[in-house]
Formats: C-alpha cells, structure tokens, sequence
C-alpha cells in the first residue's frame, strides 16, 4: 500500500525529528504537545512508534486514536488493547506507562470535550471515521 508505506516514511522523519530536537517538530505536529507512544506489535511482537499529539490531564498524558480520519482503529490502539505497558518519550524524557482506554463516560466525555475545544480538527476528523474515536489514558509507572 502506497499510502501506508507514505504514513510510514513520515512518521519516521517525525520521530527523528523529534528525538534530535528534543521533543520539538516543525510541519504538520508544529505547535501541537506531542509525544511519542512505543506499544508492542500485536501480532509481531516488535516495538512500534506512533508520534501522537495527547492532552496534559495533571500526571497524565491521554491520546486520541482518530487515524487521520480513517475507517479503522489506529495501529497503535489494537496494540494496547494486547498488551497496555508501553513507552512515553515527552518533555525530553522517557518512562514506562500503562495505556488505558477509556469506555462511555465522564472521564471520556470531559477529555474529549477538552481537547476538541484546543483542537477542532480532531472533530471533524471524528465525523469522516464513521466509529467512536478511542481516548486513552497514559500513566506513569514508577521505578
């Protein structure tokens, strides 16, 4: 796929950038808090990055699994859902965290509210989906 091997390559230079600036990037994530997610591979086993822009929720850090508006689940979301200890890279720091999504709710409902007020686009990208955007909550495991 054209199209998946694309989102690949940029996604790359987008981790590199990252990585090399500090947690900073220019283009498409410019502007945005943005972090870096490491999730196990479902069915690989490997470790896969995903650059993410998240909401600061006090200590933790919460994603939105929009996929660019796509028909499906973000990559990253099917592989916390098999295995949640993942690997955080923000604020030029790295650490271990659970990933925990979140269901209809309170807490779902006030995140989302929260971010699509500091983000519209994350809106609109969520009427193409045609499916409920997952949230999910990252948190910091100590030691």
């Amino acid at each position: 796929m054209a199209g998946t091997d694309e989102r690949v390559a940029q996604n790359r230079e987008v981790i590199e950038e990252f990585r090399a600036r500090g947690g900073v990037v220019g283009g498409r994530f410019e502007g945005l808090p943005l972090l870096l997610l490491t999730t196990t591979g479902a069915r690989s086993g490997e470790p896969r990055v995903s650059p993410l822009a998240y909401l600061a929720d006090g200590g933790r850090w919460v994603v939105f699994g929009a996929n660019g508006g796509r028909t499906d689940h973000p990559g990253w979301y099917h592989n916390v859902l098999a295995e949640p200890a993942v690997r955080v890279e923000v604020g030029g720091e790295a650490f271990a965290a659970l990933a925990r999504p979140l269901a209809d709710g309170e807490e779902r409902d006030r995140l989302w509210a929260t971010q699509t007020g500091a983000l519209p686009v994350l809106e609109q990208l969520a009427g193409r989906t045609g499916r409920t955007v997952p949230v999910v909550v990252l948190e910091r495991v100590d030691g």
